[in-house]
C-alpha cells in the first residue's frame, strides 16, 4: 500500500516563550531588582500634516492647499522611559519541551510510524546541537528586542536556568558584540554560549527539564521612547486611536508570538540567504514585512516538498534542509493534507 500524508497532522511548538514585559531603571542598578518600575502606556494626540502619495487628480495646487488646511489629527499610544531612567529592562521566560516530531494529532498510523522513525534517525545522527546553537545565539544577541535594540548604547542579556524557582546557572552576554547576520560567536563567548546551547538541546531531547528566565537591559537614554508590540485592530471605528500598543495588566510588553519569531530566526539555508541573512523558520519562508516567500514550492525547498520527499518518497534532503524541516516541526503548526 502506498504511504500517503495524513489528512490530520498537527504539532505543538517546542519552544514556548511568555510575553515579554518592560520595566525602567538605571543602567548601574542592573543587580538591584527593587529599583525597576513597570513601563506604562499613555495616549497622546498629535497634529500631523498631509504627507501621503497623492492621486493624479489631487495634485492640483488648489486642491493640495485645501487638503493641507485640514490637519491630520490622530491619537496614538506611546511608551517612554521616565526622565530619570536611562535603561529598558525586558523580561520573559522560555520553556523548552520534549517531543519534536511527535504529532499532537495524526489520523494515519502508518504515516505517523514512518515520521517518528525518520525524525528519530535525524536525532540519532545529528542530535539538536546545530538548532540549539542557533536558538541560544538568538537569545544572547538580543534579537527578541526588535526595534529596541537599534541604536542602543549597551545591551546586557542575562539568561538563567530556573530550577524550583531560582537560578541554577546564569549566563551574561554583551548582545551588541554578537552579529544579527550570522551565527559566528566571538571566542570570548563561545564557552558560555556552548553551555546554553547544550542546555537547550538537552531540553529538546528530554534529558532534563528546561525553563529559562531571560532578562535584557537596554541602555537607550533617559526619557527615550521604547517599542512594545502594536495591536492589530480589526474592527476600527472612526474615533479609535491610530496606534494601540500591547500591555499586560497595564505594563507595556511584547507578544509571545513576536518573541518566538525572533528566537526561530535561524533559517539561512534558503536561496539568497547570503544577501538577506537568516529569516524566521516558516513553511514557505515567509517574510511578511517584505511581502515575499523565500521558499517557493516550485523550487522544491518549501517545508511540504521537503517533508514529503523525506517521508513519502524516501529521498533524504541535504543536511541543511533536514535542519530546516526539524526546526519547522519545533515551530509547530497544522500540516495535514486535507485535499
Amino acid at each position: 500500500m502506498t504511504l500517503k500524508t495524513a489528512s490530520v497532522l498537527a504539532f505543538e511548538r517546542k519552544l514556548d516563550p511568555s510575553d515579554a514585559l518592560f520595566s525602567a531603571g538605571d543602567w548601574n542598578a542592573r543587580d538591584n531588582e527593587d529599583q525597576w518600575t513597570p513601563v506604562s502606556i499613555r495616549e497622546k494626540s498629535v497634529r500631523g500634516t498631509i504627507s501621503n502619495r497623492l492621486k493624479a487628480k489631487d495634485q492640483d495646487p488648489a486642491k493640495l492647499d485645501a487638503a493641507i488646511e485640514n490637519p491630520n489629527l490622530q491619537t496614538v499610544d506611546v511608551a517612554t522611559l521616565p526622565s530619570d531612567s536611562d535603561t529598558l529592562q525586558v523580561t520573559f521566560t522560555l520553556r523548552v519541551l520534549v517531543g519534536t516530531g511527535t504529532p499532537s494529532a495524526c489520523n494515519n498510523a502508518d504515516y505517523m510510524q514512518k515520521l517518528l522513525h525518520t525524525v528519530g534517525g535525524y536525532i540519532d545522527k545529528n542530535g539538536f546541537a546545530e538548532l540549539a546553537r542557533r536558538y541560544a545565539y538568538n537569545l544572547a544577541n538580543g534579537r527578541f528586542l526588535w526595534r529596541n535594540r537599534i541604536g542602543a548604547e549597551q545591551v546586557d542579556v542575562r539568561i538563567a536556568h530556573l530550577v524550583d524557582g531560582s537560578a541554577k546557572t546564569q549566563w551574561s552576554f554583551d548582545a551588541l558584540s554578537l552579529a544579527l547576520r550570522n551565527f559566528g560567536a566571538p571566542a570570548d563567548v563561545a564557552a558560555p554560549l556552548g553551555e546554553l546551547a547544550e542546555l537547550i538541546a538537552d531540553g529538546l531531547a528530554g534529558r532534563q527539564h528546561v525553563l529559562l528566565g531571560v532578562t535584557a537591559y537596554v541602555r537607550v537614554g533617559s526619557g527615550q521612547e521604547v517599542f512594545p508590540s502594536q495591536e492589530l485592530i480589526l474592527d476600527r471605528g472612526r474615533g479609535d486611536k491610530s496606534k494601540t500598543l500591547y500591555a499586560v495588566g497595564g505594563i507595556a510588553g511584547v507578544h509571545s508570538q513576536k518573541i518566538g519569531n525572533a528566537i526561530r530566526t535561524i533559517d539561512d539555508w534558503y536561496e539568497g540567504a547570503d544577501a538577506l541573512g537568516p529569516i524566521a523558520v516558516e513553511p514557505y519562508g515567509s517574510v511578511t514585512n517584505q511581502g515575499r516567500a523565500y521558499r517557493q514550492p516550485k523550487q522544491k525547498l518549501d517545508f511540504y516538498n521537503l517533508l514529503d520527499n523525506w517521508i513519502i518518497k524516501d529521498k533524504e534532503p541535504p543536511l541543511d534542509q533536514q535542519h530546516f524541516v526539524i526546526a519547522t516541526l519545533i515551530r509547530g503548526g497544522v500540516f495535514g493534507d486535507a485535499g
